[in-house]
């Protein structure tokens, strides 16, 4: 009977779950044995009825029956039903728990997965705090471990490190504790550790991480402090913005930018500080192989170009010369300013460049421009001193402020290379001063750039000149950019070179850059004290024929014997040759330099007594020629 009541009790769940609520909420009195007389019956029905596959309402008919019969033959069976009160206490129970467990499972259908989901939320809650606090606590730990003083690698430690590849991670974080500890040296040095430990192993460190040389690194750790030094050279591992300059011969910036956008280019001005400029930060066509840019509407060109023509500030109707004009941005940039009057001197000393200068100069419609092919050195001869306006000298270098261009920079420069490009510089800048005429009613302007970063091939270049020509610093007419330096460790250059410009990758966005602009104040060459004197041509070829007279005085004095008059008449030949160069110097080139005697009286007091005793071996050689033709 017992196993026949759960069959019905799970027969009647599985059919109508209604009517468990239903009888649960309205429970049955006691009486069990008449219920169990009459559940085979109903067993049958039940199964007849899920055979049938019948409506619920016909279920709880049928429950509603049995609860009636049930309570109508209540007292009939109620001997029954003490008699069996310990069978009843067995089997209600059982009934019991079994439709209470039943209504729990039910219940707990949809309870038991939200309470495993909130259970996996909890879990997955606390795995992510402990790993946080886990976190937390290593880095604390490593801060312990880690002292507030940074130690330098011993060198068994350097040994290892060389011994295998370079554990890049390892040096960044070493790079950023030396620079924190030498950006405040004072409060964070080590004892018993000087500051020049710490810039070596920041030299090495940065070579090795970066890729440059030791003298490149070196350099650049002298010029700039440690901070502004990390920030510089990673400028230098990026790539400047793409600039392009609007030729004005042709069109306006406005419609330019209107006709680029509509082809898919996005774009911007430049800057503030230019009115031509654009810059480009990404196109759907070839920026440099457009329809615009092919009829010569605008010309692809850094914004650190810019700047020299900008200092230049050409007039109409000039006469200026660009000495190093290659491939054409800056020379039909000044053509543009002029508005193609006067006349533009374009030189270039290498001829395979010579066809990307003409091929632009007729792209972007330049028609008052001479391209010419010459040593910039010898550009005074050609056209002749004192014979123009302005003067733009965009010197070759070393290339140290492009690295972000060309990365071979960092180890193909030395200081052998740039002693050599700051010589070829010097003799430019003196060159293009003797081009230009002091005396010009618009002019006397030389601009020298480069696109170099190193102080001898920029401020010493500059102070050199203003040691040997008349010649002073102005202002560039720029609005922005850094001071140059006027003093550089041991070396102390002119006060003025402050007027000068410096531009970097790190803080103007551009290539690193050098602008100075001069102005030619007399057309007369000048000699400071404690220099050696400036030496024309005539005075050059002066000095030679004065050691000729003294190394003919010297064999004068010399007993020869017999060959005493032979010598005398090659003596008397040789003075007459030069005698003869020295009238046909003075007589061709007498009107553009001042002879001899108003350069002694600039000199200082032992250079007069140099030059007077020259004159009196003179005289002595004099009167020794004459003797023998009197005999």
């Amino acid at each position: 009977m017992p196993a026949l009541t759960r069959n019905k009790k799970k027969g009647a769940k599985s059919q109508t779950p209604p009517l468990i609520k239903r009888t649960k909420s309205n429970p049955t009195p006691p009486p069990k044995k008449a219920a169990k007389s009459h559940k085979p019956p109903l067993k049958k029905q039940r199964k007849g009825v899920s055979d049938e596959k019948p409506e619920v309402s016909n279920d709880e008919e049928e429950e509603e029956e049995e609860v009636s019969e049930q309570s109508d033959e209540g007292d009939e069976l109620g001997s029954d039903f003490f008699s069996d009160g310990d069978e009843e206490e067995d089997t209600e129970p059982l009934g019991d728990d079994f439709l209470d467990g039943n209504d729990d499972e039910e219940r707990t259908l949809g309870s038991d997965s939200d309470s495993d989901l909130e259970k996996e939320s909890k879990a997955i809650d606390e795995e992510r705090e402990r790993q946080e606090r886990d976190a937390k606590d290593e880095l604390q730990m490593n801060i312990k471990e880690q002292p507030d003083e940074f130690r330098l690698p011993t060198k068994k430690e350097l040994e290892e490190e060389a011994s295998g590849p370079p554990d890049l991670p390892a040096l960044q974080t070493r790079i950023k504790e030396i620079v924190r500890v030498l950006s405040n040296f004072k409060d964070l040095r080590p004892e018993g550790v000087k500051r020049k430990e710490f810039v070596e192993q920041l030299k090495a460190d940065l070579a090795s991480y970066y890729g440059y040389n030791e003298f490149l690194i070196g350099t650049l750790v002298e010029m700039f402090p440690p901070v502004e030094l990390m920030e510089l050279i990673e400028a230098f591992e990026k790539q400047r913005p793409t600039s392009i300059r609007t030729n004005t011969l042709k069109t306006r910036r406005r419609d330019l930018a209107d006709v680029l956008l509509n082809r898919g280019v996005n774009l911007d001005p430049l800057s503030k500080w230019s009115k031509v400029g654009l810059v480009v930060y990404d196109s759907q066509v070839p920026i440099g192989a457009t329809p615009e840019y092919l009829a010569g509407f605008y010309m692809l060109q850094s914004a650190s170009s810019f700047l020299p023509v900008m200092a230049l500030a050409p007039r109409e109707n000039e006469r200026v010369v660009d000495m190093a004009a290659a491939p054409g941005g800056k020379t039909t940039y000044v053509a543009s300013l002029m508005k193609n009057t006067g006349i533009i001197y374009a030189n270039e000393m290498k001829v395979p460049r010579l066809k990307s200068l003409t091929a632009n100069l007729h792209r972007m419609g330049v028609t008052n421009t001479i391209v010419c092919n010459y040593d910039g050195r010898e550009l005074p001869k050609v056209f002749g001193p004192n014979s123009v306006d302005r003067v733009l000298l965009d010197a070759p270098c070393s290339g140290t402020g492009v690295i972000s261009k060309d990365e071979s920079v960092k180890t193909s420069k030395s200081a052998n290379d740039i002693r050599k490009f700051a010589d070829l510089q010097k003799q430019l800048i003196l060159a293009a001063i003797d081009l230009v005429d002091a005396e010009s009613k618009t002019g006397g302007y030389i601009v020298y750039s480069t696109c170099s970063i190193m102080i001898p091939e920029n401020e010493a270049v500059i102070d050199y000149a203003l040691k040997k020509r008349d010649v002073k610093l102005v202002p560039c007419g720029l609005d922005f950019g850094q001071a140059g330096f006027s003093r550089f460790r041991e070396h102390r250059f002119h006060p003025t070179l402050e007027k000068t410009r410096r531009f970097y990758p790190h803080v103007h966005n551009m290539d690193g850059f050098f602008v100075a602009k001069l102005k030619k104040m007399s057309n007369e060459t000048k000699a400071s004290e404690g220099d050696e004197p400036v030496e024309t041509k005539e005075q050059a070829q002066l000095s030679s024929d004065e050691d000729d007279d003294d190394e003919s005085i010297k064999e004068l004095k010399k007993p020869s014997g017999a060959n005493v008059d032979m010598n005398k008449q090659r003596i008397s030949i040789s003075k007459a040759n030069n005698k003869g160069k020295k009238n046909k110097n003075f007589k061709t080139e007498n009107a553009n330099v001042e002879g001899p005697r108003k350069q002694k009286k600039k000199r200082s007091q032992w250079k007069a007594e140099i030059a007077q005793a020259r004159e009196d071996k003179r005289k002595v050689m004099r009167e020794n020629t004459k003797e023998p033709g009197r005999r």
